[in-house]
């Protein structure tokens, strides 16, 4: 049975909406892999692109953080609010060294770089004195794995041990090269379940970025921030200003019907609870890709909101986002997305 938008929860509504969300921390992240290499438009940005990111970065007052940075900042319940960007780079590749990290340098922007080590020296990537220098230059390493492979394709039955062995393969070879162990992570295709997060923790990171999009707040799993794609798809500077322009979600709790992240080519159901405050979510847009998107919602006891999501066709892809857009009194938009994985889709 769905659940309609009540009188209750407009009354709810009006009565809230002088009290926007309460959100003390807020840090927009965002994920680069190529600069300046338009063999590859799915995960390039041109140069000039990236430098008018920076441009604006600069000019509206934001600081930068590493993602270990964040980690602290969202559990620091002193820290003053402020603008911040986590800037994220996927893979180590040759072009980041070549096109990106200069402009980081000149602009004066901190940033992490997630390095899958079996591919270091290797064509088209970083060598290990290449990221030596960006480390000099103020770049975070993060570790993403050793082989980049899928690991929700592996067995459920050894699935972790495999997990573990490629992190901790290439925590090795960072202490080996570089005399420094990461203590953030990022999931290769943003592809990860709870076990997995679980032995994260268990090795001592201080957490971890995914690949679903939106706001980190003190609300976010910090095993699995979020972060915004910037390509040549989603990253044109119109489209960056929007997504700087976005606000966090106080999401209580999220989760599928199934156990875990894996998923089916049936519909999918994702339940997401979060905190009502000042937001109109009678306006509340969703987006389901691959397929349109039959959402309901009710009130919980405590006045959080209870939404379902759930496609109106069949999935067909390895990996969907489920994403919610909703404005508040002020006229911000709050953003929020659920990855789902169908690890049988190669």
């Amino acid at each position: 049975m769905k659940y309609l938008l009540t009188s209750a929860l407009l009354l709810i509504n009006t009565l809230s909406i002088l009290a926007q969300a309460n959100i003390k921390h807020e840090v927009t992240s965002l994920v680069y892999h190529r600069f300046g290499d338009d063999r590859f438009p799915s995960t390039n940005i041109a140069t000039a692109t990236f430098e008018e990111h920076l441009k604006f970065l600069k000019a509206q007052g934001y600081t930068s953080l590493t993602i270990s940075e964040v980690v602290d900042e969202v559990n620091d319940s002193t820290a003053a609010k402020r603008k911040l960007v986590a800037i994220t780079i996927d893979d180590g590749y040759k072009s980041f060294y070549e096109n990106g990290l200069p402009l980081l340098k000149k602009y004066g922007f901190k940033a992490t770089l997630f390095v899958n080590t079996k591919s270091i020296g290797y064509a088209d990537y970083m060598s290990w004195e290449d990221i030596r220098e960006a480390q000099k230059a103020g770049v975070e390493i993060g570790n993403h794995s050793h082989s980049h492979p899928f690991f929700l394709s592996v067995s459920e039955r050894t699935r972790n041990s495999f997990f573990k062995s490629e992190v901790q393969e290439s925590q090795n070879l960072m202490k080996t090269n570089l005399n420094f162990t990461p203590k953030v992570f990022a999931y290769p295709y943003g592809e990860h379940d709870e076990e997995m997060k679980i032995a994260l923790s268990e090795m001592g990171f201080k957490g971890a970025v995914a690949q679903n999009s939106g706001v980190i707040t003190e609300y976010s799993d910090v095993f699995q921030f979020p972060r915004f794609p910037m390509s040549e798809s989603y990253g044109d500077v119109d489209q960056f200003k929007d997504k700087m322009k976005m606000k966090g979600l106080a999401v209580t709790n999220a989760e599928a019907i199934s156990t875990g992240y894996s998923g089916s080519t049936e519909k999918p159901k994702i339940l997401i609870e979060f905190k009502e405050n000042g937001l109109f979510v009678e306006s509340m847009q969703c987006f389901v890709q691959g397929s349109k998107c039959a959402k309901s919602m009710r009130i919980t006891r405590d006045g959080n909101v209870a939404l379902s999501i759930r496609p109106q066709t069949d999935l067909k892809a390895r990996r969907t986002l489920f994403t919610i857009t909703i404005p508040d009194s002020n006229g911000n938009w709050h953003w929020y997305s659920f990855l789902w994985v169908i690890p049988e889709i190669q």
